[in-house]
C-alpha cells in the first residue's frame, strides 16, 4: 500500500546504502594500509581510524577502563568513541544505529529481501523457537558484560592493551574474512542461508551488540506512538514491520526489537495514526518523520566529532611498531 510517507523508506534505503559503501571504502583503505607492511614496496596509505568500528569488544573494554581510570586507551581510541556514540544514540533515538547505519544490519536486510524475491515470502519461527533463539543474543551479551564489565580489572586491561595481539586486533579481524578458514566459511554459509529465509536472522537471534542497544533503547525519549482514534486497523504497520512486532496493538512501541526503521510509519495509510514521538514530561510530542534520521546522524557524528576534538580518535601506535608486528602475522 502506497502512502504519503512512502518516501521515508526510500530515504532509509539511501542512507543505508551510503553507510555500506562508506564501510566498504574504509575496509579497502585499511587493506591497502596493511599491504604496505605485508608486501614490501606497496605504497603507504594512512590507517583509517573508522575501522575501529569493527572492534566492539575493544570499545566495551575501553569504556570499562575509562570509567575506572578516566583514561581513554591510546591503541584503538576510535573504538571507544564509536562505542560511546552508538550507546548514546540508542539511549536517545532507539536502535536507530541498527536500522539506519549498521552495515551488517543492511546486509541482513538485503538477504531477507532477496529471499522474499526468491521464495515469494519470508518464513517465521514458531513462537517457542523464536523466543528461545532470541534469548541467545542476550546470553552472549551477558557473557561479554560479565567477563569484561565485571571480571576484567583495569590492571589486567593495561597488560592486555600492551600486547601485540591487541595492537593488531583490527588486522586479525580483517583476516577472519580475508584469509577465511573452513569454519568461518561454513558459518557464513549457514548465516547466509538462514538470512534468506528469516528476516534479520543475525540481528534478531545472535547479535549481542544489538541486544545491548535494545535494552538501552527502552529508556529512549524517541519512540513510535499510535493514535487509537485515528488507527483504521488495516494491519499495514504490523505486516510491514521487519522486526515482526504487532505494531497495531501497541500504544507506544517500546520493544527492544524495534530498530527505529520507520517502516511501519511509512506504511500507515491513515494520517496521524502512527508517528515518531518525543517524550516531553508526561506527554509525547509528534515529530516530522524526516527529522528522525537527520537527528540520528547528526547526534551520532556530534559524539564522534567531540572525540576527534578531544584528540581521542587517531591511534598512537607508531609506524615502527606496525612495521614490526604486521609482517609477523603473515609468517607461515
Amino acid at each position: 500500500m502506497v502512502t504519503g510517507r512512502a518516501y521515508i523508506r526510500k530515504v532509509r534505503y539511501g542512507v543505508q546504502l551510503a553507510f555500506l559503501l562508506f564501510t566498504l571504502y574504509i575496509g579497502y583503505e585499511f587493506y591497502q594500509f596493511v599491504l604496505h607492511f605485508k608486501s614490501p614496496g606497496h605504497p603507504f596509505v594512512e590507517r583509517p581510524s573508522s575501522v575501529d568500528a569493527f572492534l566492539p569488544i575493544s570499545g566495551l573494554m575501553s569504556l570499562k577502563y575509562f570509567l575506572s581510570t578516566g583514561i581513554v586507551e591510546p591503541i584503538h581510541p576510535a573504538a571507544f568513541v564509536m562505542f560511546v556514540a552508538i550507546l548514546a544514540v540508542s539511549l536517545l533515538m532507539k536502535k536507530g544505529f541498527c536500522g539506519w547505519i549498521c552495515p551488517i544490519s543492511t546486509l541482513s536486510q538485503y538477504f531477507w529481501m532477496g529471499g522474499r524475491k526468491l521464495f515469494g515470502r519470508n518464513f517465521k519461527m514458531a513462537n517457542y523457537a523464536d523466543t528461545a533463539l532470541r534469548s541467545m543474543k542476550y546470553i552472549l551479551m551477558a557473557l561479554f558484560l560479565l567477563l569484561i564489565g565485571v571480571a576484567m580489572k583495569p590492571n589486567m586491561m593495561v597488560l592486555f592493551f600492551m600486547t601485540d595481539y591487541y595492537v593488531t586486533a583490527d588486522v586479525r579481524t580483517m583476516n577472519v574474512f580475508a584469509e577465511m578458514s573452513a569454519i568461518t566459511f561454513w558459518v557464513l554459509i549457514f548465516l547466509s542461508v538462514f538470512s534468506l529465509l528469516y528476516k534479520n536472522f543475525w540481528c534478531r537471534y545472535l547479535c549481542p551488540y544489538g541486544a545491548l542497544l535494545g535494552i538501552l533503547s527502552r529508556f529512549g525519549l524517541v519512540k513510535i506512538a499510535r493514535n487509537e482514534e485515528k488507527c483504521i486497523h488495516c494491519h499495514s504497520c504490523t505486516r510491514a514491520c521487519p522486526s515482526l512486532l504487532d505494531v497495531e496493538q501497541k500504544e507506544v512501541v517500546n520493544s527492544p526489537e524495534c530498530i527505529g526503521c520507520l517502516t511501519c510509519v511509512s506504511s500507515c495509510p491513515s494520517p496521524g495514526a502512527l508517528d515518531v514521538s518525543l517524550k516531553t514530561g508526561k506527554n509525547r510530542r509528534v515529530l516530522k518523520p524526516y527529522l528522525y534520521p537527520v537527528a540520528l546522524i547528526l547526534f551520532f557524528y556530534l559524539v564522534i566529532g567531540a572525540g576527534m576534538a578531544a584528540g581521542k580518535w587517531q591511534s598512537r601506535i607508531p609506524y615502527e611498531e606496525y612495521k614490526r608486528i604486521i609482517p609477523e602475522i603473515y609468517k607461515k
